[in-house]
């Protein structure tokens, strides 16, 4: 298959971008893979909203950007912070243009929420659904353009690049050029190849590497796996953000029922397992503050008590409202016997999104030439060492938006190079290679690294924890290569040797970050750096 725009992945960032280059080229071809269906992404599951500065008379630009820093704690770069929060109002017009509804008062105006970190209301929500809102509209957009496929179940395997013509590709090589990508097509079963002039990144994150998270099955960090291989550079993996109040159910491994933030924007109070309001002890904005402060927090008082959650005191709140603005949340619990007008909702911190990924520059453009990214698969310096509660879906259209102008205007010149005078890109190699024999190689493998991952290199870390997963990701890579060498492909293997490397990548950059700082926070270096600088691999 040949396509003039290939997106990877439909979430909030891969659809924005798609819908964009389509309405603007309508002669183009714009192909749209994503691994399971069309809506089944991390943008789906985003329950809090989408922060933006829409009531100029409370609210400014510059203290959306102060708060963003603020969060980031010193490794924002200022200038795409800037840039994302100016932007980011005209991409949520678009949306709403576009069909996307956001709650709003009898009066008319928005409805604007309050989140941690944030110095004004300024989330924009539809119940605590927002995502899924998203998604829709997107959706329903991209179906009445008939330029677009979309194609579903299709895993998409690796990046080509000059290293499938033969020619040598390592860190240092200046002009690495992605040509397209092989897939696996889950329908035939077959390694098929798409050859593209243009390819957009949107492949999402990576919370699946630990034990629990926040983010459904699918988010494997495919797409920062497949760059690293590519030889594409990839920043600041340590900084991964534990949501702090992920719904704790005894014996739940995976993915877990998020309780968002705006629950305490709406006045949400965490307490102990003695019912104690604790986090006045860690932050003089309480229950407001960062989320890797109210991580640290949750986790050190589950230590100190001898406990596997805490608890969010929803009980004082006004329970109509609770239910029109959290129905989601309110039919959940109610669901595993919590009625959240009399009972505490029992909580715990877990994996939710990875603020490091493929480092872009401000146009989306990656290390890669013809390659772009956007998303949470991406790292454009918005995040620095602590996401933003609600900046990654505004940070996803923005990036989409500059990515799709640069990749439009760059179209013209942007070609397959003739091979031999035709674009004889090889197909897929499987000579050699046979079914599967045993499953649990694969699942007991998957297993360790969630254990090792949740265990050594959670939100609190050491240099012995970080030195042992070390060693026993390098037996995970060397058995699973083994294994990917000798077995015919399946997403379950492919997922596997993606989360390892995804894995490593987070403890690479752990152990070069010599301080804590944000979201990365080592008891054996608890001073801070005077000197700010990304981890790059």
């Amino acid at each position: 298959m040949q396509t003039d725009f290939l997106v990877i992945g439909s979430g909030i960032a891969g659809l924005t971008y798609a819908l964009k280059v389509a309405q603007e080229c309508p002669g183009k071809k714009v192909t749209i893979l994503t691994k399971t269906q069309s809506d089944e992404t991390n943008t789906k599951y985003a329950q809090g909203g989408i922060a933006g500065v829409m009531d100029f008379d409370n609210d400014s630009f510059s203290k959306h950007i102060e708060d963003t820093l603020v969060a980031g704690d010193g490794l924002c770069n200022k200038k795409v912070v800037e840039i994302v929060v100016k932007e980011g109002v005209d991409r949520i017009n678009e949306l709403i243009e576009w069909g996307a509804h956001f709650d709003k008062d009898p009066d008319g105006d928005y409805k604007l929420g309050k989140e941690g970190g944030h110095s004004e209301s300024r989330i924009l929500h539809h119940k605590d659904v927002t995502g899924a809102e998203m998604e829709r509209a997107l959706l329903d957009a991209i179906k009445k353009c008939k330029n677009i496929e979309l194609i579903s179940h299709c895993f998409v395997v690796d990046i080509i690049t000059q290293h499938h013509l033969g020619y040598l590709v390592t860190k240092s090589t200046p002009d690495i050029e992605c040509y397209g990508v092989y897939i696996l097509n889950l329908t035939t079963k077959k390694i098929e190849k798409i050859i593209a002039n243009i390819t957009m990144l949107a492949a999402g994150g990576n919370g699946q590497v630990y034990r629990s998270t926040t983010n459904p099955a699918i988010a494997t960090g495919d797409g920062v796996a497949m760059v690293y291989r590519a030889k594409g550079r990839i920043e600041n993996m340590e900084f991964i953000q534990f949501h702090p109040t992920a719904l704790y159910e005894p014996g739940l491994r995976g993915h877990s029922f998020l309780i968002t933030e705006a629950v305490r924007g709406d006045g949400g109070i965490l307490r102990n397992v003695n019912g104690e309001a604790f986090m006045e002890r860690y932050d003089s904005r309480k229950d407001l503050a960062p989320r890797d402060i109210v991580a640290r927090a949750i986790d050190n008082e589950m230590k100190i008590n001898g406990t596997e959650h805490v608890y969010l005191d929803c009980t004082h709140m006004d329970q109509q409202k609770f239910m029109e603005h959290f129905p989601n949340i309110h039919a959940k619990c109610l669901g595993i016997g919590i009625d959240v007008s009399k009972d505490m909702i029992p909580v715990s911190p877990a994996a939710h999104y990875s603020c490091g990924g493929v480092k872009t520059d401000e146009w989306g453009r990656t290390s890669i030439h013809n390659l772009y990214a956007a998303g949470e698969c991406a790292s454009t310096g918005l995040h620095g060492a602590n996401r933003l509660a609600s900046n990654s879906l505004l940070e996803a259209m923005v990036f989409a938006h500059r990515a799709y102008k640069d990749a439009v205007f760059n179209t013209d010149a942007r070609t397959i190079p003739p091979v031999n005078g035709e674009r004889a890109f090889p197909d897929w190699n499987a000579e050699g290679t046979t079914a599967p024999g045993e499953m649990i190689l694969i699942t007991q493998s998957l297993k360790e690294l969630k254990l090792l991952m949740s265990d050594y290199v959670g939100i609190v870390r050491n240099d012995k924890r970080l030195q042992r997963a070390n060693r026993r990701l390098d037996l995970l890579h060397e058995e699973t290569e083994q294994l990917y060498e000798k077995t015919e492909l399946s997403p379950q293997l492919c997922e596997l040797r993606n989360m390892i490397t995804v894995g490593y990548l987070i403890v690479k950059c752990a152990e070069l970050r010599k301080e804590s700082r944000g979201l990365h926070y080592n008891t054996d270096h608890l001073q801070r750096s005077k000197i700010l600088q990304n981890t790059i691999l």
